[in-house]
């Protein structure tokens, strides 16, 4: 492995497990609380991204935090550690996201269209969206209102946000 320092790369996959096993009991002991992301640079930074079912708390990331931190040992390997919720306007990212936000504004970006729409439903294959739409009407002159309803795989999906009203 030419050009790789192989105990650094050792130590980095090692303090790896090791945070990816400390997150997982921390979260094991909050069911509502999930990942989002959990990115580790070679230089030991540590950002742990969560969501929660009810919203996140600050109490629900100091306790995170603390769960990792206090098993990890600052004289073996300095690190820096970032706990935080997911923001608001940030893209959805797993399933149970889309679940928790049923009955929520999304606007939906695909490949080929931008839909705002409220999120009627939710499984592990696809989104079921629902809106209300101004058409030409089938007899006569003008437009009408008629409800319509969309069905959209995942993998179809390039990005998804919660509107926020106030």
């Amino acid at each position: 492995m030419r050009g790789l320092n192989v105990p650094s790369f050792y130590k980095i996959m090692v303090f790896k497990e090791k945070v990816n096993k400390l997150l997982s009991e921390a979260l094991s002991e909050r069911p509502s609380l999930f990942l989002i992301d959990l990115t580790i640079t070679d230089a030991f930074k540590v950002i742990v991204t969560l969501d929660d079912d009810n919203g996140v708390v600050l109490q629900d990331c100091i306790d995170v935090s603390r769960a990792i931190e206090s098993n990890l040992d600052r004289e073996e390997q300095d690190f820096s550690l970032e706990v935080a919720s997911v923001g608001v306007g940030s893209p959805l990212k797993i399933v149970r996201q889309y679940k928790k936000n049923i009955g929520r504004t999304l606007i939906v970006t695909t490949k080929t269209e931008k839909i705002e729409a409220e999120l009627v439903d939710a499984n592990e294959d696809f989104i079921i969206l629902s809106w209300k739409a101004r058409e030409p009407k089938k007899v006569g002159k003008g437009k009408e209102t008629v409800q319509k309803e969309q069905q959209i795989p995942y993998t179809e999906i390039k990005e998804a946000i919660v509107t926020v009203t106030f």
